[in-house]
Parts: C-alpha cells; sequence; structure tokens
C-alpha cells in the first residue's frame, strides 16, 4: 500500500524558506501525478502546485516564482521549495500521489509565517 509522510514544515519570518519533502513508499517513477496543496486557517483546501511523472509543473498564481516543485525518483520523494515566504502562505501543506480514478494524500506538515 502506498504511503505519503511529508517533512519540512516549521515556522519562519516573512521573506525566509522552506523545503518540504514528501516521501512515497513503493516508490514515485510510476505515479502519474502528484502534487502540493495546502489549506489555511478557514480557508478551502488549494492546489498549490502538481508535476507530472514527464516532469511537466503547474503553479498557483499567488506562487509563482516563489515557489519550486520537483521530484527524485530514486529517492522516491517530491519536494516543494518556498522562497520569500509570506504570511499568507500559512497553511497545512499536503502531498497526494493521483493515479487517475483516485488520490493518496499525507497527513499534512503545518507552515507557519510570521510577519
Amino acid at each position: 500500500q502506498v504511503q505519503l509522510v511529508e517533512s519540512g514544515g516549521g515556522l519562519v519570518q516573512a521573506g525566509g524558506s522552506l523545503r518540504l519533502s514528501c516521501t512515497v513508499s513503493g516508490g514515485i517513477a510510476s505515479v502519474p501525478f502528484m502534487g502540493w496543496y495546502r489549506q489555511g486557517p478557514g480557508k478551502t483546501r488549494e492546489l498549490v502546485a502538481s508535476i507530472t511523472s514527464g516532469g511537466s509543473t503547474r503553479y498557483a498564481d499567488s506562487v509563482k516564482g516563489r515557489f519550486t516543485i520537483s521530484r527524485d525518483n530514486a529517492k522516491n520523494t517530491m519536494y516543494l521549495q518556498m522562497n520569500s515566504l509570506k504570511p499568507e502562505d500559512t497553511a497545512v501543506y499536503y502531498c497526494t500521489a493521483g493515479f487517475g480514478t483516485y488520490n493518496i494524500w499525507g497527513q499534512g506538515t503545518q507552515v507557519t509565517v510570521s510577519s
């Protein structure tokens, strides 16, 4: 059974950086779609960034130019490099692996950006 484990969240000042990791048991090379979502206080969950098995990436407008998604198949890990963080980036960040008809989710990691 595929499981996802996130790490790398924490507290950072505005303008700082964090790198989130999502390690996938069972490997990620064949996973068609992987992504990072976030859910801020009182907000709905939103897609932050995604990456396909072919390496195509997409970003939410709010994070373009600041966040970078990547995947290392050899390490079975997906990353989200977050730079120039803003207080509005504060949220629980979830990684997901998409298999077409269903998704598997990690448990989430808290990111808090102080002003």
